[in-house]
């Protein structure tokens, strides 16, 4: 089989499934892209068909997907088997969970199925991993804080050229930060969204990208799937979603908040993580040459500035949005 000798990762991968796993590869082709240094490949094998992982130790650390693998194995949520392992390298053979997302696959008429089934396994993951002993890091404010800076760093100031007035920032950073603080702390999977979700044809979805899972808020996760940067859906929709999950959340003893109370932490944590979002997506584009999330950028924002016309503290933030971020966003180049 042939291997373009400028890839050098690509050619030592194939050389230790040949050599160390004997797996005589037939075929090797991407995957799926990622948002990091991390690469996947769908491997074809006189065995059968498995992803191989490619994640460079200088840039990425294999352990924490082996370690939050393990853990989610008793929740009975389908997450890939690891077959083998080479954390020297940077190399893992994993479960092919096939190449449907649920974002190749949403529609309006299979949506409630689809998020029956997502909200299933968000419930289990949510129930099924005992935080305080765990081993996971806590999702605590310096943390919070940190990826607000990407927002104020990559899109105001790298990508548009301006910059949140100290007041400001403080202010809002304190109203998010402290939001999520005060909610329940639970098992966090931190991408878990249409991108990250596999429809399969038994036991779906197939969950993956868990490796940054780390111990939040409730209502993190909930919102990364509802309101999604990569597709939205009607508001109306999205609240009964919301509602019904807060019910599960009730019934289950995992909540005692009235959803007034769930629906402001929901609200908010959706704005701290895509204020994140649309910083990341900057850096990407800015950084690491991936531009194509910059046409996620507008659905993100718009997220945003939903939540500021909610919230009266959050009327400075508003303001600022209007008269000077979504004006310099939209300026031409």
């Amino acid at each position: 089989m042939y291997v373009p000798s400028l890839d050098r990762r690509l050619a030592e991968l194939v050389d230790w499934l040949n050599n160390d796993l004997a797996l005589d590869v037939q075929q090797i082709s991407p995957a799926s892209s990622d948002a990091s240094f991390r690469r996947y490949f769908r491997v074809e094998h006189r065995h059968g068909c498995h992803i191989a992982m490619d994640a460079p130790p200088d840039k990425e650390n294999t352990e924490p997907f082996v370690r939050v693998a393990e853990l989610l194995k008793p929740t009975d949520i389908h997450v890939p088997n690891i077959f083998s392992q080479n954390r020297r390298q940077g190399f893992l053979l994993l479960e092919d969970l096939g190449s449907t997302s649920y974002l190749d696959r949403l529609q309006i008429d299979n949506a409630a199925e689809l998020y029956r089934q997502a909200l299933d396994s968000l419930l289990k993951l949510q129930l099924g991993v005992n935080p305080a002993d765990c081993g996971l890091p806590a999702y605590d404010s310096n943390l919070l804080l940190k990826e607000l800076g990407i927002f104020y760093e990559w899109f105001l100031e790298k990508l548009l050229g301006i910059a949140a007035p100290d007041a400001l920032t403080t202010t809002l950073n304190s109203i998010l930060i402290d939001s999520a603080l005060e909610q329940p702390q639970v098992f966090v999977h931190r991408d878990f969204h249409s991108r990250n979700l596999m429809v399969l044809a038994h036991d779906s979805p197939g969950v993956i990208d868990f490796q940054d899972a780390v111990i939040g808020p409730i209502s993190y996760d909930l919102v990364s799937l509802l309101r999604d940067c990569y597709i939205a859906w009607p508001e109306p929709q999205v609240d009964r979603w919301a509602q019904q999950y807060h019910q599960r959340l009730l019934a289950a003893g995992m909540l005692e908040a009235d959803f007034n109370q769930f629906k402001r932490w929901f609200d908010l944590m959706g704005m701290q993580r895509h204020l994140k979002a649309v910083g990341i997506f900057a850096r990407l584009h800015l950084r690491d040459g991936k531009s194509n999330y910059l046409a996620d950028i507008p659905r993100t924002l718009a997220y945003i500035a939903r939540v500021c016309e909610d919230y009266p503290e959050l009327a400075e933030m508003r303001q600022f949005l209007q008269e000077e971020v979504l004006p310099a966003y939209r300026a031409p180049a």
